[in-house]
């Protein structure tokens, strides 16, 4: 590359992952159209910087990678070429500061998503970029690509076509799964569409819901054993929802969580609500004469438990639990908190599934010679922190570089 003559290369989806196939492939000298059945791109992503554009993460490289768990391997191939440092130098090279929190997450020094997808949209432009917006993609008739547009069908012949689709969720912003079917029916492996950094329904009693619906549980530890009988420990925040939970510290185990809930049909978490007290000392409290106070009025002057913890203790305890010292103390430590369901795929902030990587040699499907599939239509998954974007940026790198290489082998 640059090739003799240009080869024209459908890039469909306008999320990061495909926008960045686009910069890649434009900038190796090819023609690239970009289609999108949504009116703009990049809807998702500016959605998920509307509190905060969380770009990437600070944390040393062997740790991130080990952020997509079973998958890791197979991620860090794509991050092996655009790791997070990369990413940040690419961010600055289009005039966007960044700044790591203290966190260790990384941000734009303004926080704010819309001036980096404005640079960036201007400089796809100015390589030539062309997009095509409500096109949505419907299969194939033939051998073209067959779109539906307002102005009726229309059918696109190209040299390769890097899909890029996203998962299942939040389908208002273009990621619907609707393209599993059509991958499907050519014989393409793909794993379900899964919920992931997602809430769970736990079957709260009507009168506990009602009065503590989006509460936030603060300064608190979420434990549970993993498929492996490992105990897991985590400290942050999250909040009780009408029907369960959510929130950044749930959304962190929500993965193996929802694997084991739907291997065993429920899963079971338990809630330290005092992480910055040991067992001893909680008992200690407790122990304390009380006098003519009730326990609630007890616990509150001597642990400040109250609100949302309060109610927890009694949703999740029996009345002879809460009414015997030792058992409350161990309560609030351990208390156990049963998860029926995940929330809705369409409500997680991402989705695990996908296109297998079983399917695929590099970023092509083996079946399908010439098309290329990036970001969360391939089957993994990250956390919140910055590690999904940062991998969806370096897939969308890898399939225009795995099409690049296909398009020049064919021309030798």
């Amino acid at each position: 590359m640059p090739p003799s003559i240009p080869y024209r290369v459908a890039v469909i989806g306008g999320g990061p992952a495909g926008l960045m196939a686009a910069e890649t492939l434009a900038a190796a000298g090819v023609q690239v159209d970009l289609y999108d059945a949504m009116a703009s791109v990049g809807r998702k992503f500016l959605l998920a910087g509307k509190g905060g554009m969380n770009i990437t993460h600070a944390e040393p490289y062997p740790e991130f990678v080990q952020r997509y768990g079973q998958r890791s391997s197979q991620v860090q191939a794509w991050l092996e070429a655009f790791d997070p440092t990369a990413l940040r130098a690419w961010i600055h090279a289009l005039g966007v500061d960044t700044f790591v929190g203290t966190s260790g997450r990384v941000f734009p020094a303004d926080m704010k998503a819309a001036p980096l997808l404005r640079a960036w949209l201007a400089r796809l432009r100015g390589a030539g970029v062309r997009f095509h917006m409500r096109h949505r993609w419907l299969g194939w008739r033939g051998d073209a690509l067959h779109f539906a547009t307002p102005d009726g069908a229309v059918d696109i012949a190209c040299d390769a076509v890097i899909l890029a689709l996203g998962g299942g969720s939040w389908a208002r912003l273009g990621s619907d799964g609707a393209w599993v079917p059509l991958l499907a029916a050519r014989g393409v492996q793909v794993a379900p569409l899964l919920p992931s950094n997602c809430g769970f329904d736990t079957d709260w009693s009507s009168h506990f819901s009602s009065r503590f619906a989006g509460a936030p549980l603060t300064t608190v530890a979420i434990s549970w054993v993993d498929a492996r009988g490992l105990l897991v420990k985590r400290q942050g925040q999250c909040i009780v929802t009408a029907s369960g939970i959510e929130g950044s510290l749930i959304y962190a185990l929500s993965g193996p969580v929802r694997d084991q809930l739907l291997t065993h049909g429920s899963a079971t978490i338990w809630l330290d609500l005092l992480p910055d007290l040991d067992g001893a000392r909680v008992t200690a409290e407790i122990m304390r004469g009380r006098g003519s106070r009730s326990m609630a009025s007890h616990l509150q002057s001597r642990l400040g438990i109250k609100g949302v913890k309060a109610g927890l203790l009694r949703e999740c305890l029996g009345a002879t639990a809460y009414a015997d010292p030792v058992q409350l103390a161990q309560a609030l430590k351990h208390l156990p908190v049963v998860l029926q369901r995940t929330r809705p795929i369409d409500e997680a902030i991402s989705s695990a599934g996908g296109v297998t990587f079983e399917a695929m040699s590099g970023a092509m499907i083996t079946a399908l010679p010439g098309l290329f599939v990036a970001g969360e239509m391939v089957d993994w998954e990250a956390p919140t922190g910055g590690y999904l974007l940062t991998a969806c940026f370096a897939s969308g790198r890898a399939a225009a570089t795995d099409a690049l290489d296909w398009l020049t082998r064919g021309s030798e």
